[in-house]
Parts: C-alpha cells; structure tokens; sequence
C-alpha cells in the first residue's frame, strides 16, 4: 500500500508573496513618481524654451518695427529741398536748425539717440546728438555695408562706450551720384524693460570684454548715470539689465554652461530661478555678447512640488490600499490553504484506514469466495466419495454398480461444469476492442442461442437502420449477451407462445451527459421480486438450485470494461427488461486494454 506524505506544517502563504509583492508595488510607485517628476521638470524646462524663444521672436519683431519707423524717418528728411541743399553744401548751422527740432522730437517721443550726416567719403558733417563733434572718418559696420551695397543697411552695433545701438543707414543719391549718408540709431535699453513687460521674464544684456575698452565702457557709465562692476564676469560685461541686482550664483561657470545651450535652475534667496541664453549677434555677423533670460519660477516650483508631494501621498495610499487588499487576500488564501491541509492530513488517515478496511473486505470477499466454491464442490464430491464406497460393498451387483457409477459420473460432470463457469468467469479479463457491427454480433449469438437451447422460444430483434458501429470487443458482447439470452429463456414459461426482445436504442448517459447505444433483453416471465432485484449482480447469489449465481455477475463486468452500465427492471406489462449501455466513443476500454497489454507485458518478462 503506497503512502503519500505530506508536510507537517503548511506553508506560510503571506511570507512567501508578500514581500516580493511589496518590493514590486515599491519599484512600480517609485518609477511612477521617477516619471511624474521628470515630466513635470521636462513641461517647465520646455515652458522656459518657449519663453526664450519668444524673447527672441520679440526681439526681432521690435528691431524690425523701429527700423521701419527710422527708414521713414530718413525719407521724410530727404524729400526736404532746403535739407538736402544745406547738406550738399555742408552747412552745419543749416542742418542744425532744419533737423535739430526734429531730433528733439524724436529723442523725446520715440527714444531715436543718434543722428548722423556723412560725407560720401563718410567723414562726418553732423551729429545732431553730440554737435559738437564732426570731421571724424565713421567706418562702423553697417556705413561700410550701406557704401559697398549701395542699400540700406540696418542692424545691432556695440558703441564705444558699451551701448548696444540699432543703427540704420541710408545713401542720399541724387542723379548727379551719391550726396552722402544718412544715420539714425536708438540704443536698445529700453527693449530689455518692454521685453520684460510683455513676456514676465528679466533679461541681461552682456557682451565680451574683447570688443570693450575699460576705460571707454566706464566712460560711458559715467555719460549715461549707470552702474556697473566690470569685474563681476571673467570674459563679459553687463551692459543692460531689467532687475536691479544680479543674482550671486550667476557666474563664469554658470555662464559657460548656458552658452551651450543647456538651462539652470538655482535658488536666490526666497526665490527659484530658471535661466537660458541667446546669442547677441551685430550687423557683420560677429557674436559680441549674449542676451540671458531669466525667469522666477517660485510660485511655479511650490506648485510642482505640491503635485509631486500629492502624487507621492497619492500613490502611497494606493500602494497601501492594494498592499492591504493583498495581505488580507493572502490571509485569507494561507487560512483556506491550512485548513485544507489539515483536511489533508485527515483524509490522509481516514484513507489509510479506508484502506485497511478495502483490505480486509478484499479478504473477507476473498474468504467468501472460497467459501462458496467449497460448498459448490464439496457437495457433488461428497456424495463421490460415497457412491464410490457404495459401489465397492455393490460389487457383486453389476447392475448395481452400474447405476452408483451414472452417479459418479453425474456429480463429476457438475463439479467439470462447475470449473468451466469459473473458468470462463476468469477469462472476462482479458479485453480487445474494436470497430464493430453490432448487428452481427446480434444475429450470431441469436443463432448459438437457437442451436443451445431446445425450446422453440421466439427471439425478436429490433436494430436500426443503418447498422451500429461501436468500438468493442465482440467476443465479452456476445458472452453477456448469450448470458442474458440464457436467462430470459429461463424465466420463460414451458411453451412456445413465449418471445424474447432484443433492442438497440441510442440513449445517453443520465449521470455523464455522454451520448451511447442502451442493448437491451425482455423476456415475459414472472419478473423478479424487489427484494432480490438488489442482489442479482452479486457474484454465486442464484435462486435456481442448479445455477451457478456467475452469469449476471460476467454481463455486469463486461458493460464495465468497456466504460458502460448494465441495469434489471420489470416493466408493467410484466417480465424483466436487462440493458447494457455502452458509449458511442469509449476512450475507457481503450485505456484499460493498454494497462491490460502493460499488465501482460510486465508479467511475461
């Protein structure tokens, strides 16, 4: 008897998954708030780029605009006769009284700072802003430009004193060649401050040292009432500027990193800061400095990370929750698990002992077997023993001698008969199925039946049309069936008038579903009584004094190997009705006839 073991103490189900269930909720919420972190930092970072682009779109869009308005400017000078006569002429007085007006309107309503009349070998006549100075060579960029392209040029230059001037150069031509050049410029400090106005971001306008002197940017600090420290940057100079106090972490290192087009958020204090930069570049092309952007985005970061604290609260409640939800899951799985292995442990023992009780039924069953085959045999043998005694003191009666040897030769041929009934009880083990024609194997046994029995009983079969295949083994179904033949021509009464059915209806199983073919024998005798209907199957149980109780026992052993039934009932109109379902696709006489070849196998070798 084999033995199964199991554990004596179940598993614990919680330890074993919750820890790795909690490391795995961890990783999922960590990368969860990693991720909300990053995208909050990339949408403020993108903000910033957003708003240094505009800085830049803005920039020129003004630039632009003022350029427009200064070229107008020049037009309306130079579609004056009397302006045009003074300058031919080079008369200062007369340009001075015809412009200077004009100038003061312009430096006063729309910030123009300088004004220039050049020569056309661009020696300076006039500087409405500084009269004082004249005669000077003007070889700036965009003179040098306008004189070689013969157009008019516009763009960003860097004064000797440190002023960033938008500077517009016209040529006068007349027919008779070029008269001169007209300047007009307006330093861009004031762009920064309406800048910082439109777009809530503070600018600081710086440009290299290399193209500065010291003393002249001092100068011009000194001209124009500004402040500055031209040791606060390694290699600039802040020129303009929207705030009046420069951040201390904005550095050279700081500096250099923004120039390669990175951002830089850093703390000032109370406040967050976020910083960008753009190129300054002059009317040749040349970089002379950089424009940084700076943005406070204090009330921006205290919101960010109040989203990251809620989505961090957020997602370790819900980590709690379904960590609670698992545990308590778990607690409920690891009690259904123990009590189901202590159930274990119990049908464990109460299996053992269903063992030992199948055990000693087996014994008492093999016991009661031996039993009554001793009975059967003991009987015919004992009278043997006798009628041989007999007939030795009946020696000298021949013919006595003779009838006690009939005798012998009676209860010899019951015990042969006997020992052939167990013989062919025994061979219903054996077991070969295949595709078979239940007709034929109907009208065969109906035609051995016939050549058996000596009565005239008429034997009616009903089959459908077209033939049933089932897979089976022809010889067990011809043996049960001939069996039950047997038994109904038994139970009939001694005359001819009695008939014996055979059918073949399809039926399925009630308790299985499974579809299948009911073969079925009704005879119209007496039927069985209800209290013996229970006990027929049972192997040497018989109400006949010369039968054998194996009949009914092989029938019921052959509708089992082939994964069916056999029933016994008596109808109303009288008589008894036996029936053998067998399935119409029996996968268990399959499997059993393999273990049977295994068995033969295994016990040939």
């Amino acid at each position: 008897m084999k033995k199964i073991a199991l554990s004596t103490k179940p598993r614990r189900v919680k330890a074993a998954f919750i820890w790795p269930f909690a490391i795995v909720l961890t990783f999922i919420l960590a990368s969860f708030v990693a991720t909300a972190y990053f995208l909050e930092v990339r949408v403020r970072d993108r903000a910033l780029a957003d708003r240094v682009a505009a800085v830049g779109k803005l920039v020129d869009q003004k630039l632009s605009k003022d350029t427009n308005l200064m070229q107008a400017v020049l037009r309306t000078m130079m579609g004056n006769p009397t302006i045009e006569a003074a300058f031919a002429r080079h008369d200062r007085d007369a340009l001075l009284g015809e412009v200077g007006p004009l100038f003061e309107t312009l430096r006063t309503d729309h910030r123009i700072t300088h004004l220039y009349f050049n020569g056309s070998d661009l020696v300076n006549v006039l500087r409405l802003h500084s009269p004082g100075q004249f005669g000077d060579l003007i070889n700036r960029s965009t003179t040098i430009q306008a004189r070689d392209q013969g157009k008019p040029v516009h763009g960003l230059e860097l004064g000797p004193l440190g002023t960033l001037t938008l500077r517009l150069v016209v040529p006068w031509r007349r027919p008779a060649g070029i008269l001169g050049y007209l300047e007009i410029g307006e330093e861009i400090g004031y762009l920064v401050d309406e800048i910082r106005d439109s777009l809530s971001v503070d600018l600081f306008v710086m440009v290299d040292k290399d193209f500065i002197l010291p003393q002249q940017w001092q100068q011009g600090l000194t001209l124009f009432n500004r402040q500055g420290n031209w040791d606060r940057f390694g290699t600039r100079v802040l020129v303009a500027q929207t705030t009046a106090e420069v951040p201390a972490a904005l550095n050279d290192s700081m500096l250099g990193r923004l120039s390669k087009g990175g951002s830089e958020v850093f703390k000032d204090g109370s406040r967050q800061l976020h910083l960008a930069m753009l190129p300054l570049n002059d009317a040749s092309g040349r970089r002379i400095g950089d424009l940084v952007v700076m943005r406070d985005i204090t009330n921006l970061q205290q919101t960010f990370l109040t989203s990251i604290m809620a989505v961090v609260l957020l997602s370790l409640l819900a980590g709690t929750g379904v960590l609670g939800l698992f545990y308590f899951s778990l607690d409920r799985v690891e009690r259904d698990y123990r009590r189901q292995h202590d159930l274990e442990h119990q049908l464990l023992r109460l299996g053992t002992e269903h063992q030992r009780i199948l055990q000693i039924e087996k014994l008492s069953a093999l016991g009661t077997m031996v039993g009554e085959i001793a009975h059967q045999l003991n009987n015919p043998l004992v009278g043997v023993v006798n009628l041989a005694q007999l007939a030795v003191r009946e020696a000298d009666d021949p013919q006595r001698t003779r009838e006690l040897l009939k005798e012998i030769h009676r209860a010899g041929a019951d015990c042969h008969a006997f020992i052939q009934s167990m013989l062919r009880f025994s061979k219903v083990s054996s077991f070969e199925s295949k595709p078979t024609p239940m007709a034929q194997v109907i009208e065969e046994t109906v035609l051995m039946f016939r050549q058996t029995e000596r009565r005239q009983i008429t034997v009616e079969t009903r089959l459908p049309e077209p033939s049933v295949v089932l897979t089976v083994d022809p010889i067990l179904i011809r043996h049960a069936l001939f069996n039950l033949l047997t038994n109904a021509a038994q139970a009939c009464a001694d005359d001819s008038a009695s008939t014996i059915v055979i059918g073949l209806d399809p039926h399925v199983n009630p308790d299985s579903g499974a579809p299948g073919w009911m073969l079925s024998v009704t005879d119209h005798g007496q039927g069985i009584a209800a209290d013996i209907l229970g006990k027929i199957f049972l192997p040497f149980f018989t109400t006949r004094s010369d039968g054998t109780g194996l009949g009914l026992p092989v029938v019921q052993h052959v509708a089992l190997v082939h994964g069916g039934y056999v029933s016994a009932s008596s109808p109303q109109e009288g008589g008894t009705k036996f029936a053998i379902w067998l399935p119409t696709v029996n996968k268990f006489a399959s499997e059993n006839q393999s273990d049977q070849q295994h068995a033969a196998q295994n016990s040939g070798r």
